[in-house]
């Protein structure tokens, strides 16, 4: 039941990584089109594909913390009075410090509020902004894509070598390599994202670490089927008496 378990987790996160990956390139399209997106001339009618920015009066604002599926978010109150209801990926480093009455400017794009800027010019994507999202997509297609393979390899292993002691041991080493292989993409992704590197920064710093990974995977797995992970030392035979 075990290796089925991971055969399922496996094919699971296959399946969301391949939807990540599929997903960089639209990310870094939408980045782009932002980037290069002129500014309006006038407040537009309805949605548009260039940016504007707008002064809003907080009303209120909600880090969320320990609510399930609730992100942080805040109601802005443009001129108009017309209120919007704006989410936030994080609290750092803009909502945090939001107060019911305090001004701030928001960045209009595709009639969606994009950015919000305090008075001390500190400037905080909302969940709608496109800015950030190819490094997400690329973090998580690495880690989905490069766990998945293992734990199927780890999981289908000892079904197909029958439960055999050493194939097992040597399947559990390819599976928590696997883990640990996700696991840094993850920490590679957490400090691209807190030190603002480039995109190219995670394959470039992932990469290494990779392949120390793997050249561990591949000596323990060794190891196991040669028997040099076998649990505790070998049996000690007691000497046969000699018959006269």
């Amino acid at each position: 039941m075990r290796s089925v378990l991971w055969v399922l987790i496996a094919l699971v996160t296959l399946g969301v990584g391949a939807a990540s990956a599929h997903e960089v390139r639209g990310a870094l399209e939408r980045e782009r089109e932002y980037r290069g997106a002129p500014a309006c001339a006038a407040a537009p009618v309805k949605a548009s594909g260039c940016v504007r920015e707008q002064e809003f009066t907080v009303r209120s604002a909600a880090a969320n913390r320990g609510k399930r599926s609730a992100s942080p978010e805040a109601e802005l109150v443009p001129p108009s009075g017309e209120p919007w209801e704006v989410t936030f990926p994080r609290t750092e480093p803009v909502l945090s410090g939001m107060e019911p009455g305090e001004k701030v400017v928001g960045v209009i794009w595709h009639g969606q509020v994009v950015e919000v800027r305090d008075a001390e010019g500190r400037r905080q994507q909302t969940s709608d902004g496109p800015v950030g999202r190819p490094e997400d997509r690329l973090g998580g297609a690495l880690a989905c894509l490069s766990f998945g393979p293992a734990a199927l390899v780890g999981g289908l292993w000892p079904l197909l070598a029958r439960r055999e002691p050493r194939h097992v041991a040597a399947a559990k080493m390819v599976r928590w390599h696997g883990v640990g292989l996700g696991g840094t993409a993850i920490l590679v992704l957490w400090a691209q994202a807190a030190n603002d590197w480039p995109l190219w920064a995670i394959p470039a710093i992932w990469g290494p670490l990779a392949l120390l990974t793997l050249a561990s995977m591949t000596a323990f797995a060794l190891g196991a089927l040669r028997g040099e992970l076998d649990d505790g030392p070998p049996a000690r035979q007691e000497p046969q008496p000699q018959v006269s």
